[in-house]
């Protein structure tokens, strides 16, 4: 399981050991959402670029291809030809998105594929039951998110559920996890606190899944709407609730400033689709800046991206060539920008672990702030 190796201040540097392979944290997970990286990105490409965590989603590969085949398949680790570990977001998230299409009562959450319109309906043992046939590493507990600036009421009956749902959630992995022909009988549950911006309803919320003993605690609800300042309030508010031994991860967030914030308030698990989907657009991040690809300014550029970058893209290529294949609408420039992205990423976290592990966080934080201002 976790294992707490050093503390700079209130961040970790630790080890998370799965039956898929162990997780030196801080840990930046690479989305790809229907087992996929979105931009071209194949497994191979992931190894390369120091990727040590994919995150799928429950949703998307229920409704397509459907889990029941990728079990056939013999889990999503052989289907997608992935060995390292994996982990399932529960589909709740997108439930939250749907949100013209929802319904939702103590049993679950009624709603329409935004595929077909098929009527769905997904509750804690559906979850588990789609993300036991996935055979990921960890799955997450199926919650609602309530909307960051909903009214107290609401948050708060939001998160009581969400609660006894949890609570279903654990009964249905053991039951899962037992069973003969489960392909990933090891599989482990987080949990998630929820509470939009209230931190009393998020405090009590944290002593009462801490008390369930997962093998690890997600923050959700804070990529939707609120500013940073709140989300780092929340954060500040909530970790000193829930459990130091085990890990932290805070879901759909970031920004590279995001991450180096939440790391330094304690944060060991971080996914985003920045990366992914600012690099389709031509957007590629620096230690100096954000930069589009698209701009004037690199028609002519010779240089990489990043001088010194060791990514397939800046290792071989000029910005001017790559903003020719942007506007060319040719796959490459995509390909090429979101590698960049995902391995500026991989590597910002590695340094994080290493500046934690000599003790120099706060500086090397200030340093890499002081470096990219205009990365907000």
């Amino acid at each position: 399981m976790y294992k707490l190796l050093k503390k700079d201040g209130d961040a970790k540097r630790g080890e998370f050991h799965t039956v898929h392979g162990v997780i030196q944290t801080p840990v930046f997970m690479n989305v790809g959402t229907a087992a996929a990286i979105k931009g071209a990105v194949s497994t191979e490409d992931l190894e390369e670029i120091g990727t040590q965590v994919e995150l799928s989603n429950t949703y998307h590969l229920h409704v397509r291809p459907g889990d029941e085949v990728v079990k056939k398949m013999g889990g999503l680790h052989k289907f997608m030809s992935w060995n390292k570990p994996i982990l399932t977001d529960s589909g709740g998230f997108q439930v939250f998105s749907l949100a013209g299409l929802r319904k939702i009562k103590e049993e679950g959450v009624c709603f329409n594929s935004h595929i077909d319109g098929r009527k769905i309906f997904m509750g804690p043992e559906e979850s588990m039951q789609i993300q036991s046939n996935l055979a990921s590493t960890i799955a997450m507990a199926f919650d609602e998110c309530p909307p960051s600036l909903a009214d107290r009421k609401y948050v708060q009956d939001s998160v009581d559920r969400t609660v006894r749902w949890l609570k279903r959630c654990k009964t249905e992995m053991d039951r899962l996890n037992s069973l003969e022909d489960t392909i990933n009988k090891n599989q482990l549950l987080f949990g998630i606190n929820q509470g939009a911006i209230f931190e009393d309803i998020r405090i009590e919320h944290a002593k009462q899944i801490t008390e369930m003993d997962l093998p690890g605690y997600a923050i959700g609800g804070l990529a939707g709407g609120e500013s940073h300042e709140e989300m780092y309030r929340i954060i500040e508010a909530v970790i000193p609730y829930l459990p130091v031994e085990k890990p932290t991860y805070l879901m759909g967030v970031g920004t590279p400033a995001n991450i180096l914030e939440a790391v330094e308030r304690g944060v060991d698990f971080f996914d985003c689709v920045y990366p992914s989907r600012n690099g389709r657009h031509g957007h590629v991040y620096t230690n100096h800046g954000k930069l589009n690809l698209f701009n004037a300014q690199y028609e002519l550029d010779e240089d990489p991206i990043e001088e010194g970058c060791q990514c397939p893209a800046c290792r071989r290529y000029s910005r001017a060539y790559i903003r020719h294949l942007l506007k060319a609408k040719e796959m490459l420039g995509m390909r090429l920008c979101v590698l960049h992205n995902l391995y500026f990423y991989n590597h910002m976290m590695e340094e994080i672990r290493e500046a934690i592990e000599q003790g120099r966080y706060q500086e090397y934080k200030k340093q890499k702030l002081d470096g990219m201002q205009n990365i907000v």
